[in-house]
């Protein structure tokens, strides 16, 4: 388990340094509430951008983003809900998915608006 964990880590510390390069301003990391977790919850301009984070070590069964399934996105959006109302935000919102592939190095793929 400290394996998967480690390697959720590195991921979502890979991904948030992905962003803060292209201008995004990193708010919180793994925010819970109740059973939902959101990976990483960022500011670009105007918009709040939750972002799940997926990391694989081979392509073998799929594509990382090939396991972001609606039971994921579903719980993503009400842990993002809860966030909403707590910060009492009415900006715009979007959902992105960053999907990292770590073979001899990180490759990094970033969907945005990948779910409402």
């Amino acid at each position: 388990m400290k394996d998967k964990i480690a390697k959720g880590k590195t991921g979502e510390d890979f991904a948030a340094d992905y962003l803060v390069k292209k201008g995004y301003q990193i708010l919180h990391k793994n925010y819970r509430h109740e059973r939902g977790e959101i990976d990483l919850i960022a500011q670009q301009g105007k918009t709040l951008v939750f972002v799940e984070v997926k990391l694989r070590t081979s392509t073998a069964f799929g594509f990382p983003e090939e396991f972001v399934n609606s039971k994921k996105t579903a719980k993503v959006m009400e842990t993002a809900r809860h966030y909403l109302e707590e910060k009492n935000w009415h900006g715009a919102v979007r959902y992105d998915i960053i999907a990292i592939v770590k073979k001899a190095a990180m490759e990094l793929r970033h969907f945005e608006d990948a779910f409402y």
